[in-house]
């Protein structure tokens, strides 16, 4: 696996480098000038899932707390006003490949390859929406200006509605001219392995968290809301992920730089204290799957803000593991999952009044996050069976729900979503020491790679990221 990634992405960037380096004056006449199509298709899948990493090692995993810098009153830790020139980049620099992609697939006919893009798209695209808000777009790929224009924020949202559309209606059309190959080995679709079913229920599933993130407005539609997800996953099995990666997966490479005293994945006070049993009153059987336990036999989180406590070296707090669920060589990297999709579906049924539905969405949620997880059937119904999670239908609450789908989403941006919709009302979820924003984070500002380049078209009045989207009002 580990090969062919390595063959497919180094044949991609020397047949496509001249399509990126658009500046360049210096042309190699006997270099290929266009990217072959599963390159692109190599390409993009890869580096879509590593932006879901970046955005999280980068901006969300600290201020929904899970994760803490070991370092005193760290920037991003006290959600001060951070500079994420390269995820910036790193988020349109695959969005430009996505569209090159787009583009050839047109051309050719190959409309699995097409709606596979637009998926690709879209996914790239929401995190401009849940970061800043106003984003280029409509003319950004394009290559007739340096200086594009800004879309509207909500117009960036119903963008990516559409492309969802657009990506399953294509993928629903017959006769492409090329098909996505479904061999389990060489395949450039690193996601689905060329399954377009898997594919189409992907976009349903994002378009039901889109459309969950609406919540504070009052184009919230639960019933829509359910249509996506009668047609989305039905199982763990179902899910959207990558295994293949240059080296190891990301949060593997965090644990190695951490053992190697570059220090990183350290976990936060809040989250191992929610997990450990002090917030909530019983001990989750996730945790040990996810990290190793102190020099103490227990388990500490590093509060936010404050730093190490100790050496740094000599265990006396917990980190991201070399051997954890989400964190081994070869973990998943998920862009979406059957669990989310059941506390969406919790979620929207709460809203709907529809108890019983909602509890058993609120269970299935939890149960399915375990077995995926290697949680054993006794250690899982234990946990499911305690007063404080079995609470009945009756007695559910959106508290329950929200607390255990940020539980079992551990390390996923989406989760930055649901606290800003959840007001940050998680139990005991306080602000950091040394905190330097006047509450918690809503917003990025937006990056100095954008204001030095393209400062004329960077919306005004944009200062403080307690600034809120236009979602979370």
């Amino acid at each position: 696996m580990r090969s062919l990634l390595y063959t497919c992405v180094i044949s991609f960037v020397i047949t496509a480098s001249s399509c990126k380096k658009y500046l360049d004056v210096n042309t190699n006449p006997n270099q290929p000038t266009k990217p072959t199509i599963n390159g692109l298709l190599t390409r993009t899948t890869l580096n879509s899932a590593l932006n879901v990493y970046r955005v999280s090692t980068n901006i969300t995993s600290y201020y929904v707390q899970y994760l803490a810098s070991p370092n005193t009153a760290s920037p991003l830790d006290t959600y001060d006003d951070v500079d994420v020139s390269t995820t910036w980049t790193n988020l349109y620099d695959n969005m430009t490949d996505i569209y090159d992609l787009e583009k050839l697939a047109a051309e050719k006919g190959a409309t699995q390859y097409q709606g596979v893009a637009k998926i690709l798209m879209a996914m790239n695209l929401q995190f401009m929406n849940s970061l800043w808000g106003d984003a280029p777009y409509s003319s950004a790929f394009s290559g007739t200006t340096l200086t594009p224009g800004y879309d509207n924020a909500q117009t960036i949202f119903q963008t990516c509605i559409k492309l969802l559309d657009d990506g399953i209606a294509l993928l629903g059309q017959s006769g492409s001219t090329i098909t996505i190959p479904t061999a389990a080995g060489n395949n450039p679709d690193l996601v689905h392995k060329g399954v377009t079913a898997a594919w189409v229920r992907t976009a349903h599933a994002l378009k039901a968290r889109l459309l969950n993130q609406l919540s504070k407005t009052n184009q919230y539609n639960t019933a829509a809301i359910f249509t996506e997800l009668g047609v989305a996953y039905t199982s763990n099995t179902q899910d959207a992920f990558i295994t293949s990666f240059d080296v190891r997966n990301p949060w593997n490479q965090a644990a190695l730089n951490n053992k190697n005293l570059l220090l990183d994945g350290w976990l936060s006070e809040q989250f191992i204290d929610a997990m450990n049993g002090k917030t909530y009153g019983i001990f989750d059987p996730r945790l040990p799957l996810l990290t190793d336990t102190t020099k103490y036999g227990d388990y500490r989180g590093t509060p936010n803000g404050k730093g190490r406590t100790g050496t740094g070296v000599s265990f006396e707090e917990t980190y991201i593991n070399l051997t954890g669920y989400y964190s081994s060589t070869n973990s998943p990297l998920f862009f979406i999952t059957y669990e989310e999709l059941k506390f969406i579906e919790a979620e929207a049924a709460f809203r709907a009044n529809d108890r019983t539905r909602a509890y058993n969405a609120y269970i299935e949620g939890i149960t399915a996050n375990m077995n995926k997880m290697g949680v054993t059937a006794v250690k899982r119904d234990a946990y499911i069976t305690h007063s404080s999670v079995s609470v009945g239908s009756a007695n559910l609450t959106l508290d329950l729900i929200f607390k255990e789908k940020y539980k079992a989403l551990f390390l996923n941006p989406e989760t930055w979503n649901d606290a800003r919709r959840y007001n940050y009302q998680y139990k005991d979820f306080t602000l950091p020491l040394n905190v330097v924003a006047s509450s918690f984070v809503r917003r990025m500002v937006y990056p100095s790679i954008e204001t030095s380049r393209n400062g004329a078209n960077v919306p005004t009045g944009v200062t403080e990221v307690t600034q809120r989207l236009w979602w979370d009002q």
